[in-house]
């Protein structure tokens, strides 16, 4: 009974709760991660359960390795007792729901069609994949842009919408010209025997619905079933664990829908509001008391979240000492912000209140770390900024990717385009957009056109079918031979000596080098290959596709690492499921949190605000809310009030600025009078972009951008209460606000 000893009596519940749907509401800081790893720990010593019977799904791979090393220890910074034996850890299913189902698929995958030696395409991959779709079904990707038809057929999938149900709904153009780009995608994503990531979702769905007899096995395996962040789940994840769970019912699943901040990856709150309905037997507990934050911090979260007037049963309390006051600070704009937030890292760290690990600067939007980074490097202060140039998008790392991935699955004609040139081999892009066009025609791969040409290379008969001359025609002919030894070879190869083959064999080495920065280049293939190497105890040919399966699968958090001292810079919505003594979050403004394209819809404005509740409550000690008087973004200057959650907070939760929402202020030294103090009303001929403005309907708002028409000008302005609007200045009779 240990496993209960340092459980407070909520979570001692929650982890005795062990048949039936249960459902966990806990919020931040109040120990879920240790519930669900002991409820886990319970069900295996205490109740008897077979570690094979149970499948815990997280969100993160960050989240998995914690899991882990709580219950199997492993971690350098874990000095606790493992909960488990380490004999225990390949039996249970432990990962996210990406991963759990990349691997059903691979054993399963036949019964609906899915060869096991599918490749996952990336974004980037997707893209190229579908600006494909676009023009075979002869659009233009220039009119109809491919992120924006990538997000919906996205979206389509999340719902799990095939491309004959997404055509069977279209009301609008746009819908059928998606429609028809969905279902060419689709069709190219089998051509190339690839999946893209809500494929692995939704083809283990569709698996499940088809093949129930498969279905049952799944349900004999996984007879306790544990989900993590259940608020971020889709419509897909919510039906996958409904099936999962159909026989035994026994479903633990974890969330906080104050925490509920992705609906823009088409995750849906309603799945955890409605669980109760969906399981009316459900037992719930309520997670309240917090274990990170100290009580000021608490007491400014909770008066943020509170004004969502949202039904929660829980009301967060702590034991932690009161602590430190919420530091609210205005800047003039986002230079003087970033010079602030450096010269108070300087002071903490100085008077040994923290260390520059302890610390993570946070914002809305990824264009807001340009200034930070700055003045970091000018200051020469060490930083770590998550999803910049992440190591698995650069160029000389996707190249040998590509390679192994062509040996895993020849059909990858993503890949095969990529790296049919690198190094150079005199194949120019007029020879491999007539091979494209060929093998299409042909309705074969690449690989199987490149095969081709190869047994016709010096064939006189077969030579004329060839669209290539003679010179090309050996070109190809040699890069085939080429692939098709190395795709022996590693039949018999293991991870390392494969990855040796294909980076330092095939010239590749001699062609990085030559670069300006070939040497870092070649560091960073040399790195790949160390983690290569961890698959080196597998069989030749499950070690690349685990290998490969886990470099598709790796999240912006993966490489955070704790240790390095330096500041984290990272966005409010990448920050979620992390912890720091000292959090500073900038740009705390109007049309920055809450975003300008959140105004004109309530359930976005509340999103915004529970995005600002999660970036407070990864604070354990201090807490900086920074906003600028002016701040230059995507190419325009504005001028922006204090963001009205700022006004949520209780003034004896505060130092330093005392704001009002709506305040319009002038540069810091002057008098900042009050939007509400002005009477007069001007009719004013033209606008500038951060002009603030006030209509007699509408009421205030920010000019976003002026643009001169026909005898006229026009405005776009995001106002407060009725978001965007387009008006013509001879009839909108805007008041210059000063």
């Amino acid at each position: 009974m240990d496993i209960l000893a340092k459980l407070n009596p909520a979570q001692r519940e929650a982890v005795e709760q062990v048949h039936g749907p249960v459902l966990i509401l806990a919020g931040p800081g109040s120990g879920k991660t240790r519930v669900i790893t002991h409820r886990v720990a319970y069900l295996i010593k205490i109740c008897g359960i077979s570690p094979r019977h149970i499948m815990a799904v997280t969100f993160t791979n960050k989240a998995a390795r914690e899991m882990k090393n709580r219950l199997f220890g492993g971690s350098e910074k874990d000095h606790t007792t493992p909960l488990l034996t380490w004999s225990m850890r390949d039996q249970i299913t432990l990962g996210t729901f990406h991963a759990i189902c990349a691997r059903i698929l691979r054993r399963d995958g036949r019964a609906i069609g899915v060869n096991p030696d599918f490749v996952i395409y990336d974004a980037e991959d997707q893209l190229k994949l579908v600006k494909r779709a676009i023009q075979n079904v002869n659009l233009d990707p220039k009119q109809y842009a491919p992120p924006l038809v990538r997000s919906r057929i996205s979206a389509a999938k999340s719902q799990l919408l095939t491309p004959k149900d997404y055509i069977e709904q279209s009301i609008s153009y746009l819908d059928k010209v998606v429609s028809w780009a969905y279902e060419r995608y689709q069709q190219l994503l089998t051509e190339n025997n690839a999946l893209d990531f809500d494929d692995l979702l939704m083809k283990v769905v569709e698996l499940f619905r088809s093949h129930p007899e498969i279905l049952a096995e799944y349900h004999e395996r996984y007879r306790h079933i544990m989900v993590d962040e259940f608020q971020d789940t889709n419509l897909t994840q919510y039906e996958l664990v409904r099936q999962l769970s159909g026989k035994y019912r026994n479903i633990c699943v974890v969330g906080d829908p104050d925490q509920s901040i992705y609906s823009w990856r088409f995750a849906d709150t309603r799945n955890i509001l409605n669980f109760e309905k969906d399981y009316l037997d459900t037992k719930v507990v309520l997670l309240e008391q917090n274990y990170r934050s100290t009580k000021r911090i608490l007491e400014t979260a909770s008066s943020i979240i509170s004004a969502n007037g949202e039904h929660n049963p829980r009301k967060l309390w702590t034991d932690n000492k009161p602590g430190e006051l919420t530091t609210i600070v205005e800047t003039y704009n986002e230079q003087e912000e970033a010079q602030f937030v450096i010269s108070e890292l300087s002071h903490l760290v100085e008077q040994n209140k923290a260390h520059l690990s302890d610390c993570a600067v946070m914002y809305r939007t990824n264009a807001q770390s340009r200034a930070l980074e700055e003045i970091f490097i000018r200051k020469g202060t060490p930083y770590k900024l998550v999803a910049g140039t992440r190591f698995y998008e650069r160029r000389e790392v996707k190249d040998i990717i590509a390679y192994l991935r062509i040996i895993q699955n020849p059909s990858d004609s993503i890949s095969l385009l990529r790296i049919i040139n690198v190094p150079p081999r005199a194949i120019g892009k007029r020879s491999i957009s007539k091979l494209s066009d060929w093998a299409e025609s042909r309705k074969i791969s690449l690989y199987e056109a490149l095969r081709f040409i190869a047994l016709s290379n010096g064939n006189q008969s077969e030579s004329p079918k060839l669209p290539f001359n003679h010179r090309t025609t050996v070109l190809l002919a040699g890069f085939f031979d080429l692939l098709a030894e190395i795709i022996t070879k590693s039949a018999e190869f293991n991870m390392t000596k494969l990855f040796n083959l294909v980076a330092k064999s095939l010239g590749y080495k001699e062609y990085i080098l030559k670069e300006t920065d070939g040497e870092e280049r070649w560091d960073n293939i040399l790195e790949l290959g160390s983690v290569a190497s961890k698959y080196d105890d597998l069989k030749p040919r499950e070690g690349l596709t685990a290998f490969l399966e886990g470099v598709a699968l790796v999240s912006d958090l993966d490489g955070l690492d704790d240790s390095i001292g330096a500041v984290t810079l990272i966005t409010l919505h990448q920050a979620k499921g992390l912890e720091f003594p000292v959090v500073f979050i900038v740009g705390m403004e109007e049309g920055i949190l809450p975003h300008f394209r959140s105004f004109d819809i309530p359930e976005q404005i509340k999103e915004e605000r529970r995005l600002c509740y999660v970036g407070i409550t990864r604070a354990k000690e201090r807490v900086y809310l920074v906003h600028a008087f002016r701040r230059r973004l995507i190419g325009l200057s504005t001028a922006n009030s204090p963001s009205r959650f700022l006004e949520d907070i209780p003034r004896h939760l505060i130092s330093g600025t005392e704001v009002q929402w709506g305040e319009v202020r002038q540069p810091i030294g002057k008098t900042y009078p009050l939007a509400s103090d002005s009477t007069s009303v001007t009719i004013i001929p033209e606008l500038s972009p951060g002009n603030r403005v006030r209509h007699n309907q509408f009421g205030e708002g920010l000019v976003i951008s002026c643009q001169s028409v026909t005898d006229d000008n026009e405005v776009l302005v995001a106002f407060r209460r009725v978001g965007l609007k387009k008006l013509l200045l001879s009839f909108a009779r805007l008041e210059k606000v000063e």
